[in-house]
């Protein structure tokens, strides 16, 4: 996978690491502006690649009273609008083979759910539009399983794949990160760590998931000193309100120090 083929993506020669970043959901377009808007500026300022996450509905909630989205072409109209005013790529996840075509006119990246990353229907269909394919690792899959998941898109004559690792099941009820598995999914594509759902903890009883954000600064300086490519995180400047994941968020307001922090460590990686 080439940075470069990621349409209006910049800062590509700083030597960062690249960042998913924005909201769970789609709640609204001023929300979404604000969000992308105070992101880019952050990122700018540290020459951090930048792609603007937003799910355009939520398929796979707990509970069929939980919110999914404000309709998928209002939704998608509104990623849209973030990246022609801000000039930024776009990225946002998939739930069925119908929906790959759809969400290819909009954005630029394809996001398939880790729930979803072994269904060869719409891994293929994603790869066929020619978008970058982010497959984000399986709660219940290896590492090494994802040698397998990857060349379903190269088998597509599609080079542009990445492997994101949200973390894996650990018991019912909480989520941890092996970074073992970084240099090994690394041989197959480029790495990006999901800090904020690695930081999940499901809710089975109730069926709305927590999480702790008090940890994502730790996992996300784990992940860029073993040799991440990339950080996806979400973010929102209300999380206690926010419609989706806000449990797992990280406040808007922290997230400049902790890239600052994490440019920092990744400069001293690179040294080495």
């Amino acid at each position: 996978m080439k940075l470069d083929k990621i349409p209006q993506i910049k800062h590509i020669e700083s030597g960062n690491f690249f960042l998913l970043a924005g909201p769970c959901a789609i709640e609204g377009e001023e929300m979404a502006l604000r969000i992308a808007e105070t992101v880019l500026t952050i990122t700018d300022k540290l020459k951090i690649p930048y792609v603007f996450k937003g799910s355009f509905k939520k398929a796979n909630r707990s509970r069929i009273d939980s919110f999914t989205g404000i309709g998928d072409e209002k939704a998608l109209k509104i990623l849209r609008k973030v990246s022609e005013t801000f000039k930024v790529p776009t990225v946002t996840d998939i739930h069925e083979v119908s929906d790959a075509e759809k969400a290819a006119e909009y954005v630029d990246i394809l996001q398939i759910p880790a729930f979803l990353v072994r269904q060869t229907d719409l891994v293929v269909a994603a790869a066929k539009t020619g978008k970058t394919v982010n497959l984000k690792k399986g709660q219940f899959m290896s590492p090494e399983s994802m040698k397998h998941v990857t060349q379903k898109v190269y088998d597509c004559d599609n080079e542009q794949a990445i492997i994101t690792d949200r973390g894996t099941m650990f018991g019912y009820q909480d989520m941890i990160v092996d970074f073992r598995g970084i240099p090994t999914m690394k041989q197959y594509a480029p790495v990006v760590l999901d800090v904020t759902h690695s930081l999940q903890q499901p809710n089975q009883s109730s069926g709305v998931t927590g999480g702790r954000p008090d940890m994502i600064e730790t996992i996300a300086r784990a992940g860029i000193a073993t040799g991440v490519d990339g950080l996806f995180m979400e973010t929102h400047f209300d999380p206690a309100n926010a419609k989706s994941d806000g449990a797992n968020m990280l406040h808007l307001d922290h997230l400049e120090k902790l890239l600052t922090n994490l440019v920092a460590i990744r400069k001293t990686v690179n040294s080495l």
